[in-house]
């Protein structure tokens, strides 16, 4: 990476990713590493220009209070410290501000004063980078994607494609529980408009089968999950002289979201439950960034807004939607209220103001009223919620106008629906996903 770089520290710090996301904000790329990282390694990173220690309260590892080691202070970078005090050093920053305003008023001058750094982060020079690296850990070798066909795999798709053409393989897997249109952009996009070479797999009959009277959430998300990994598996093997697989790993997956000192960084090695014998290396592109910034590097990259901007959704997709045991009726109704909802949204502003948006449909029916005459139907249920972190999530507020006519075009378009409801829970004690 040809960017100046200012690593942060973990020791102990409760927020690691804030001072992170702090520092990218102000044009300077920077990491998370693990308090003990060695001296070696920090003489190995290229263009470092400052060290950020992030103390807190979580500093007890093995029943040891741990500090950075004395070698930090001595290889020639300057060092800053927050919320951390040592026999090397006293905290420059008492406590981590909690507005974001104050805390980047803390950091500038530190970072362009002291550290010399250079605002030379932003996404095109992480594009060019990344295609750099691409191209030279890839080689001349071919690569494999599961392109689902959501933002992560989307964006890791377009990258690879850029970096080294028609040796990606894409494969598609529609399981029958994908929102309504999400195949047929998928094909659009990356077959049609790049070029991409795609296998698309129709499984749609195979995932509903195997889902057949079963109501028990965590059994839907295994059976899903094996599935997929089956018939992956099986695309894979067709597949000859295949050494390496992208994945959409990014940086909230990699990064302790809580304050485990001395564990900044999770172990992210996997090649997502296939054989062992397959014996993939893999290729990560996107695991330094946050979401927000995977976007922007979609944007970059040339993808449809609807695409980057796409709301995030659960691995078994619309299964987790289609409460208890999945019916095709239900599912159908979720798919398309799912679409009237996102299309309503979207018109007023809404898709890019709230987190996340969705419907669901219980596995209850109610009584109503259709021509006349009394009959039973499902009910739909509309959730909105918005988040920083995913780990707290406060309610949108209901908008009557747009309400009443998504509720009323739910009504009139989706069958099988006498009733639409709207999720006022805030996360705690509610989960977002109801399943």
């Amino acid at each position: 990476m040809n960017q100046d770089l200012v690593l942060i520290l973990d020791l102990g710090g409760e927020d690691n990713s804030r001072v992170v996301r702090a520092v990218r904000a102000l044009g300077v790329y920077s990491e998370v590493r693990a308090h003990n990282i060695t001296k070696k390694e920090l003489l190995e990173i290229k263009n470092l220009k400052g060290i950020i220690l992030n103390g807190g309260k979580n500093r007890i590892v093995e029943g040891k209070t741990i500090f950075e080691k004395r070698y930090i202070h001595t290889i020639g970078v300057p060092v800053l410290s927050i919320e951390h005090s040592s026999p090397y050093c006293n905290p420059d920053i008492g406590k981590l501000p909690k507005k974001d305003s104050e805390l980047l008023a803390l950091l500038e001058p530190f970072l362009f004063e002291k550290c010399k750094a250079q605002p030379n982060w932003n996404m095109k020079n992480f594009v060019n980078d990344q295609i750099e690296l691409l191209r030279k850990q890839i080689g001349e070798e071919k690569v494999l994607l599961a392109l689902s066909g959501g933002v992560d795999s989307s964006v890791v798709a377009a990258l690879l494609f850029k970096a080294v053409g028609d040796r990606l393989h894409c494969v598609h897997v529609n399981h029958g529980m994908l929102r309504k249109g999400e195949s047929e952009q998928v094909i659009e996009v990356f077959e049609k408009q790049f070029g991409v070479n795609l296998i698309y797999v129709d499984s749609r009959e195979l995932f509903l089968n195997k889902l057949k009277g079963v109501s028990d959430p965590e059994k839907k998300r295994k059976i899903i999950g094996r599935e997929f990994i089956t018939v992956f598996e099986q695309e894979a093997r067709r597949l000859d002289g295949i050494r390496f697989l992208g994945q959409g790993t990014i940086y909230p997956d990699i990064v302790e979201s809580g304050t485990k000192t001395g564990k900044a960084v999770k172990a992210h090695h996997n090649a997502g439950g296939l054989p062992k014998d397959l014996k993939f290396e893999l290729v990560e592109p996107l695991k330094y960034l946050f979401k927000d910034e995977v976007r922007a590097c979609g944007k970059q990259l040339g993808l449809p807004d609807d695409m980057v901007f796409r709301q995030p959704f659960p691995g078994p997709g619309l299964g987790v939607r289609c409460l208890g045991e999945i019916t095709r009726d239900r599912l159908e109704a979720v798919r398309e209220s799912d679409a009237i909802l996102r299309e309503e949204f979207g018109k007023i502003g809404l898709d890019r103001r709230v987190w996340q948006y969705f419907t669901l449909i219980p596995d209850i029916k109610s009584v109503g009223v259709k021509d006349g005459e009394r009959y039973e139907g499902w009910a739909v249920i509309i959730r909105a919620v918005n988040t920083v972190d995913a780990m707290q999530a406060t309610i949108e507020p209901p908008h009557a106008k747009v309400l009443q006519t998504i509720t009323n075009r739910i009504l009139n378009e989706v069958n099988g629906v006498n009733r639409v409801l709207y999720d006022l829970s805030p996360k705690p004690p509610a989960t977002i996903e109801w399943e």
